[in-house]
């Protein structure tokens, strides 16, 4: 803390300041890591803000743009009764490192005029009241705007004039004008700030957008149905026709998995089996072989080339492309033969593959992060940069908890240093601890526990989590499913169950995202019980007839087209912190709102996707920007339906015809 009266000496940095300013948020490690934001994301600073007696403050947060300049003053309003806490929203409005912190001082004209108010029309100190008045607004006017000093003036004459009966005088100092003035340019007296905090700002891809996961190889694949030849894998070529139908659904990302040579050594064959035919493809996660590593393209999808070329047919479409970044070795990559130290090494010789006891994954060399850390982190910067000049500018990394967190630290912040506009997303199912602190040390984005959550109760308690504080740091991206999980959700609801979950995951956070085949209602464990999709795709070709699907009413992908526009039409969706729950009286419904400005939406979701649920919804009004009285007109966006509504409303929803309700609003009887 510092007070700005007089010289700070080194024991007044180290204590409490003049004015204690306490428990910041957004604060991420003590101020180790910046908070995050995206540009023209309003983010609300908070502190616990107080002092002794009963002397009044004000506080206010600063924000500094990344070349210095302080930007933005927000005056800080208190929140809550009596708790002594205060909040203010700033908006970064670019990409950059910016910095905040809050200051707080005493408010002596705030402290006179309470005192005034209650003193003389008691006839309690009148004159001397005024007097103290008069030189406190006399102090103020040398330090407001030229064009202001006259306003505060006149305050001071007035209090002066005992001609002017004493309520006048008194009001006076009350007027509109001066309080507006008071409230841009206050008297701060034992002014007390923080240290500048950091607020790393991105580009708005960090947060808002949705993501379709596909392998190339098997858009294009084909199987000789007379067994003449082995199956043919698609390529980079084939995979560009797919993309005009992932523009159309209205995606942003596509995310491939590894496209780098394969293993042959231990490759597992389909569902997962030990041993691989002759022409079995393999796990793309086994990366390497004699034809490269992770800087190489496998030749069957093509050349380096015809990824540039996917790349830039993507781009036009307006797509980004994803890459995975998965670092692990199958036994052929040109890694263990060059770099044998950058792996564990095993008693009898051999070198340890991937294994989570009674699991072995022999197709898979883990890397040994301790035994050469610098040697690694020059190789996989390398990597990244490699593909970053093939166009990538996003990364979704393959298990980073498996690493660690100090490489990613670096590794991060390297590639931020350069070129900021790069995002990596953490694949990181794994205990909170870690995914925290993966998002607190760089990443921009999180995958979450969204597929286990299909309670009420379980999707409210965690989606307040990831709204809230932890809001400033860890970015959620909800995937409805991956190559890895096919939640018993899925294949226990058919259809219903699917919607159900697509409209959760597209309304709930702004960026989502579908693994392909979702779209077909894809839901085939490979045994009862299992989250593994049964002829997995990670370990064969699985060429889809998309037209047949979409022309026999198979596939959802109209409601996920719907979905991603309405997301796009009302940027309360593009924003997190502004999530609320509202109460629904029977728990196997939800509701929702995104609020941003003037756009409003609302939502209801029935979670059964077997049977018709009714309720009453009671709403949070004044969350929706609505007095606690009012009745106002809702119109649901997938049927067209507008209803009159008001703080308790009815509901009912089958999930095989209408799952759920998604609500604009607007002021007025319908």
């Amino acid at each position: 803390m510092r007070v700005e009266s007089g010289t700070s000496s080194m024991h007044e940095m180290m204590t409490i300041g003049r004015i204690p300013i306490l428990d910041i948020a957004p604060l991420v490690g003590g101020g180790r890591w910046p908070a995050k934001a995206v540009e023209g994301e309003s983010v609300e600073v908070s502190a616990t803000v107080f002092r002794e007696g009963h002397e009044m403050l004000g506080c206010a947060v600063a924000l500094r743009a990344p070349d210095g300049e302080t930007v933005q003053s927000a005056r800080m309003h208190e929140v809550g009764q009596g708790l002594d806490r205060y909040a203010a929203e700033v908006t970064p409005a670019s990409e950059g490192l910016w910095h905040y912190r809050v200051e707080a001082w005493g408010d002596p004209i705030a402290h006179w005029r309470h005192d005034a108010e209650i003193k003389i029309p008691r006839g309690q100190d009148v004159e001397l009241m005024f007097r103290e008045g008069a030189k406190l607004f006399a102090r103020a006017s040398k330090q407001v705007p030229e064009a202001a000093r006259p306003i505060l003036m006149r305050v001071v004459a007035t209090l002066k004039d005992r001609t002017i009966p004493q309520g006048e005088r008194l009001d006076a100092a009350a007027a509109s004008d001066v309080l507006e003035i008071e409230e841009r340019h206050p008297l701060r007296d034992l002014l007390t700030t923080t240290e500048w905090l950091p607020l790393a700002v991105h580009r708005e891809r960090a947060l808002f957008g949705a993501w379709y996961e596909f392998f190339p190889r098997s858009e294009g694949a084909s199987y000789d149905p007379m067994g003449r030849r082995g199956p043919m894998s698609g390529t980079f070529r084939t995979a560009m026709k797919r993309l005009p139908a992932i523009t159309e659904m209205g995606f942003d990302v596509v995310y491939l998995p590894p496209i780098h040579p394969i293993g042959r050594t231990f490759r597992k064959g389909p569902n997962n089996t030990l041993e691989a035919g002759p022409y079995d493809p393999g796990s793309p996660w086994a990366i390497g072989s004699e034809e490269g590593g992770h800087d190489a393209v496998h030749p069957d999808l093509g050349t380096l080339e015809d990824f540039r070329a996917f790349v830039d047919y993507a781009r036009g479409l307006g797509l980004e492309v994803a890459l995975d970044l998965a670092l692990q070795c199958a036994p052929d990559h040109p890694w263990v033969t060059e770099h044998p130290e950058w792996f564990t090494t095993r008693a009898d010789g051999t070198i340890a593959y991937a294994e989570n006891p009674p699991k072995k994954y022999q197709d898979i060399y883990p890397l040994n992060f301790d035994n050469d850390p610098e040697g690694i982190h020059a190789e996989v910067l390398r990597v990244v940069r490699h593909w970053m000049s093939q166009g990538v500018r996003i990364f979704r990394v393959d298990n980073p908890h498996t690493k660690p967190v100090p490489f990613w630290e670096r590794l991060l912040a390297d590639v931020a240093a350069t070129d900021p506009d790069v995002l990596f997303l953490a694949e990181a199912f794994t205990r909170p601890a870690m995914m925290h602190t993966l998002a607190k040390v760089g990443f921009h984005q999180s995958y979450t526990y969204f597929t286990w959550k299909n309670s009420q109760e379980e999707l409210q308690e965690y989606f307040q989590e990831l709204a809230g504080d932890a809001a400033g740091y860890m970015r959620p991206n909800v995937f409805v499913n991956t190559p890895d999980i096919l939640n018993e959700y899925l294949v226990h609801g058919g259809r219903p169950a699917f919607e159900i979950r697509a409209v959760l995951a597209a309304l709930l956070a702004p960026a989502w995202g579908v693994y392909s085949g979702y779209e077909l209602i894809e839901n085939v464990p490979v045994r009862p019980g299992s989250e593994e999709y049964r002829d997995s795709e990670k370990y064969q070709f699985r060429p889809r007839d998309w037209e047949a699907a979409e022309s026999e009413g198979r596939s959802i992908a109209p409601l996920i087209s719907r979905l991603n526009a309405f997301r796009r039409a009302h940027p309360a969706l593009h924003r997190l912190r502004n999530l609320r729950f509202h109460h629904v009286d029977m728990p196997e419904l939800i509701a929702f709102s995104k609020a941003l400005q003037d756009d409003v939406v609302l939502a209801v979701v029935n979670l059964n996707p077997h049977m018709v649920r009714e309720a009453t919804v009671h709403l949070d009004l004044p969350a929706l920007g609505l007095r606690a009285d009012e009745e106002f007109v809702v119109t649901d966006e997938l049927s067209g339906e507008s209803y009159t509504w008001r703080q308790a409303n009815y509901v009912r929803l089958d999930p095989h015809v209408r799952p759920a309700h998604i609500f604009t609003l607007r002021r007025g009887q319908s």
